[in-house]
């Protein structure tokens, strides 16, 4: 049977960045206090013209390149978003890939919100690893700032545009592998993280005056997350019997300073272990683990070998842990 492997990564963020300052003339709100309670500095936003698939593509076209590929020998397209291109369909999968030129391909969109990248990662190793597929295109697109409220301070200041991209390709080495990925959702929390559907008088179904931006409710989705995520990543060491030590790059989502640190301090991971941009980014949702982990590709810290830990928490609510090991050049 073939291992799974995580053959490249790359990145891609819209041109403006928007500082704290920013939100200051708008909001009840200051650089100090974002800083404070989130750690976030930046982030970047795209244009009014660029969609998800846009942001995507970019990344998916270096995603590709590195890993020495031509866009035909790509068998499958996975896009993870919570900012569609479209409500439902087509699938920001099937846009992306037209703009990548590709024709016959299969593509569809996994919805995880934050969580993403993790289910792209599940999903994309198990058709690897069943023999279906031989090289998986897996995209976290996301253009958070078309579903925020830019006058709820509590969600608006925390997010960013922005998309990473991953090929999974067949390896015989299981030192280069995906060794593992646990994924899990409850929907009974559903309403924690959320963005309402509007839905219009007609003669079958009453108005709903809700607006379609994202809905957070910031302090049950803090506690919880924590708590979460710390079990999440216990849990997947010890099922694979591997110690914080032995981890080269702890990986977390993006979402918020103060989360990534609880979790980091309850187990013990060194600075050096901990990969950090969400000052730079904010919560780019499902592209930020593999924007974080291009990050240091970039920087030339990413070695082939490394072993990486990869959490993630969103709305659904979902979460989910990978054990990863960086198999490309």
């Amino acid at each position: 049977m073939p291992y799974a492997m995580l053959k490249s990564v790359a990145a891609y963020v819209p041109d403006k960045c928007v500082d704290n300052s920013t939100f200051e003339g708008l909001l009840d709100t200051s650089d100090e206090w974002i800083q404070k309670r989130t750690g976030i500095k930046t982030r970047y936003f795209a244009t009014p013209e660029q969609k998800s698939s846009d942001l995507g593509v970019k990344a998916a076209q270096t995603a590709i390149e590195r890993a020495g590929l031509s866009k035909e020998e790509i068998d499958l397209v996975l896009v993870g978003t919570l900012s569609p291109d479209y409500l439902a369909m087509p699938s920001t999968a099937c846009t992306l890939s037209a703009k990548l030129g590709l024709e016959n391909t299969p593509s569809m969109d996994i919805v995880a919100a934050c969580s993403g990248f993790i289910y792209l990662l599940a999903t994309a190793k198990a058709f690897v690893e069943s023999g279906m597929y031989a090289h998986v295109l897996i995209v976290g697109a996301e253009k958070c700032s078309s579903v925020l409220d830019f006058e709820d301070r509590s969600t608006c200041v925390l997010f960013g545009d922005g998309a990473g991209a991953c090929v999974i390709a067949r390896t015989d080495n299981p030192k280069e592998s995906i060794l593992d990925v646990k994924i899990a959702s409850n929907g009974a929390y559903a309403d924690y993280l959320y963005t309402p559907r509007t839905l219009k008088q007609s003669a079958f179904i009453e108005s709903c005056d809700q607006s379609q931006t994202l809905r957070m409710k910031g302090n049950e989705v803090f506690k919880l997350a924590i708590k979460t995520l710390l079990k999440d990543v216990e849990d997947i060491l010890g099922a694979n019997n591997i110690s914080p030590e032995q981890i080269t790059y702890f990986i977390p989502h993006q979402a918020n300073l103060r989360i990534i640190q609880a979790v980091q301090n309850q187990l013990a991971f060194s600075q050096e272990q901990v990969v950090l941009t969400v000052q730079k980014y904010g919560n780019t949702s499902a592209a930020s683990i593999p924007m974080a982990m291009n990050e240091i590709y970039e920087q030339g810290k990413l070695k082939k070998g490394d072993l990486m830990l990869l959490d993630a928490f969103g709305g659904g609510l979902t979460w989910g842990s990978a054990l990863v090991y960086y198999g490309g050049d």
